[in-house]
């Protein structure tokens, strides 16, 4: 709304201060120059555009081819969510053997932490252990600046992953920090696939067979489970015959435990600047055998009893955590990328997976955090390209009051969604929301090649020009603000394509899907507009011959008048 205000108020006044008469002005060596390049332009348009309009069908169906290579390209095209970015940051969660004790779960952290820190694209390393069960912990990892390590986060992550793979019994699974993170979800890796379901076992027992068939996928890596249930636990059956005979109750026996490995606090100690609490706990050393259970001793009558006398040990398995979506119990399976691989791809592998599997009727799968809202995307890009294009149809209708010559103005967007998935497919990239966003601004900028041309060519006819000598004088007329029109706009999406940096890689897309429309659109639009506008006039003056004489001549005459 700024901009518009300025453009009808700014604009004309600084023009009436600056400009001068033509005639009036000096124009240094680079103006010559490049008009006299201009000059070649313009002649080789006039003689291509009188060749054109005399082979109008073979135009026309390269018209029509455009359309098909689009919606073929459209297709084909890799599917993605958001670009990768490398902004100089890893995250990584830690995660170990479901039996793994808290100070072998440390220690190994630390060996994890030394083989990261010694890479020599890393900058510093800061990891925690716990936060959830005892074998989980966190890694946060800072990068050295690009022009120091030439790698990319990505590539730094495959590297470490084979000397990570080194250290027995933990896992460290490392994802590159991005600036958009959708879908708020906090896991293993960057994408997350669900399986919820009412029976627990069932559950379990499918999360465990789908895990096993994702795992070797080409498409995929770092794929894991936050399923845990395989964890250890010492049980202790009483025998509460012969604890009675020896005067020995439940409540000493939960007693002696938790004075031994429950970290009961007895006192507390005060000083003139602080206080301290005294803990009764026995010699850390005993803390991490289940051996240690039978060395201990509960007070009865006077005397000191083992506890393995009245107690039965036995060791099973038990979950570490029981994972819910909603209300249910679930299963989430957390992948990342492998290099090259799109999102929309690992998506139908993961969805091909699940269909040879047969899971049955009770086991329900989606995707979910960022995979779940990347499908959500996929399924509202195509109205979102729609409703674009309704609009510029019925603001151009309402402009020129018919209903064919807003199709003139459309045609143009054929081409430039053709140059732009070309330019994403000859760079290797997706199609993802920000050269989608790319796409719909080429739309705004594409469509005024056919608005300047069939603006004018209308005013001609309306001065009893024909068609045909009208839209060819529009073009020849409209080629200068065509050229400078694109031109600035090129120029102002290149920086956005060629930059390099952190984070660059988020808006690159745009300026690639940008300059790559602007360029195949130009080519093609100066010829397709001028022959798609002939036979769109034939075709309304067809749909009029059939009118009443008196119908035809008021469509005539207010056609004129609005004019």
């Amino acid at each position: 709304m700024v901009s518009l205000v300025a453009s009808l108020t700014t604009t004309p006044m600084l023009c009436a201060h600056f400009l001068k008469p033509h005639d009036a002005q000096k124009h240094n060596l680079w103006y010559r120059m490049s008009e006299r390049g201009y000059d070649w332009l313009n002649r080789s348009y006039h003689a291509s555009l009188s060749w054109v309009l005399q082979h109008k069908r073979l135009v026309l169906g390269l018209t029509i081819l455009t359309l098909a290579v689009n919606v073929f390209l459209f297709i084909y095209i890799p599917k993605g969510f958001f670009p990768q970015q490398d902004i100089g940051r890893l995250a990584g969660t830690i995660v170990g053997d479901q039996d793994i004790s808290f100070d072998a779960m440390k220690s190994k952290t630390q060996s994890l932490a030394r083989i990261v820190q010694d890479d020599p694209a890393v900058d510093t390393v800061a990891a925690y252990v716990g936060g959830g069960s005892v074998n989980t912990g966190r890694m946060y990892i800072g990068l050295k600046p690009l022009r120091q390590r030439n790698e990319t986060a990505d590539q730094v992550i495959d590297r470490l992953r084979d000397k990570l793979s080194n250290v027995a019994g933990i896992t460290l699974y490392m994802t590159a920090s991005q600036d958009l993170r959708i879908g708020g979800r906090r896991s293993n890796a960057q994408y997350q696939y669900t399986l919820t379901g009412q029976n627990l076992r069932e559950l379990y027992s499918w999360g465990h067979k789908v895990l096993n068939a994702l795992q070797p996928l080409p498409q995929l890596r770092d794929v894991n489970s936050d399923q845990q249930m395989n964890g250890l636990e010492e049980n202790a059956a009483i025998d509460r015959d012969t604890a009675a005979r020896l005067g020995i109750t439940p409540q000493q026996i939960d007693d002696a435990l938790y004075d031994a490995f429950g970290q009961r606090e007895i006192s507390t100690i005060y000083r003139t600047l602080n206080q301290y609490h005294v803990v009764l706990e026995v010699d850390p050393r005993f803390k991490n055998y289940p051996g240690s259970l039978k060395t201990v001793y509960v007070i009865a009558q006077g005397n000191a009893v083992p506890l393995s006398t009245f107690v039965h040990f036995g060791v099973s398995t038990t979950a570490l955590a029981v994972n819910h979506q909603g209300q249910f119990p679930s299963v989430t399976i957390s992948f990342n990328l492998a290099p090259g691989v799109a999102l929309g791809d690992a998506t139908r592998a993961i969805e091909a997976t699940e269909r040879e599997l047969r899971l049955p009727a009770s086991i329900h799968t989606n995707f979910a955090g960022s995979a779940a809202a990347f499908r959500n995307s996929l399924s509202s890009e195509p109205l979102l390209v729609l409703a674009a294009l309704f609009g510029v149809y019925i603001v151009m209708g309402i402009l020129y009051e018919s209903y064919i010559h807003p199709i003139t103005i459309l045609s143009t967007l054929l081409s430039d969604g053709t140059g732009a998935l070309v330019a994403l497919l000859l760079f290797r990239m997706d199609l993802d929301v920000i050269s989608l966003i790319g796409i719909i601004l080429l739309i705004g900028i594409v469509k005024k090649n056919a608005i300047m041309m069939s603006d004018f060519a209308l005013e001609q006819e309306r001065q009893g020009k024909s068609s045909q000598d009208s839209i060819h004088e529009a073009a020849l007329l409209r080629f200068r603000p065509i050229m400078m029109t694109t031109a600035a706009a090129l120029l102002g999406a290149l920086p956005l394509a060629i930059g390099h940096g952190m984070g660059s890689e988020l808006r690159r897309p745009l300026g690639v899907a940008i300059i790559g429309g602007l360029l195949v659109s130009q080519m093609l639009t100066l010829y397709t507009t001028p022959v798609v506008y002939l036979y769109l006039d034939k075709l309304q003056s067809w749909l009029l011959s059939y009118l009443p004489n008196h119908q035809r001549e008021e469509r005539k005459s207010v056609h004129v008048y609005t004019g």
